[in-house]
């Protein structure tokens, strides 16, 4: 625990210099930087997703109360996916 608050307090001013160092030069509609920023995106992305998915979800999905109720195994899977749909939508205007 101790080096990962290490690590980010060292990470993200280090990360703001790096910014603020390559500002001046930064050409955001290059096709370089558009390749770049889509990919960062698309790992942050996929990182949110397996998160969600197989750390918090998971858990939920395999406790003992949800795997002894059919009714409430139906009623989580359809919530997510009526959630992952509604994302989906919201991606369109975002």
């Amino acid at each position: 625990m101790v080096a990962m608050a290490l690590f980010f307090s060292m990470t993200t001013p280090a990360g703001v210099a790096i910014g603020i160092a390559i500002s001046s030069v930064y050409d955001e509609i290059s096709p370089t930087a558009l390749v770049v920023q889509g990919l960062l995106e698309a790992a942050a992305a996929g990182i949110l997703v397996y998160m969600a998915l197989v750390d918090i979800l998971a858990e939920e999905f395999m406790s003992a109360r949800v795997q002894s109720r059919a009714r409430l195994q139906l009623a989580l899977n359809a919530s997510l996916l009526l959630g992952a749909g509604l994302m989906s939508m919201l991606a369109i205007w975002a």
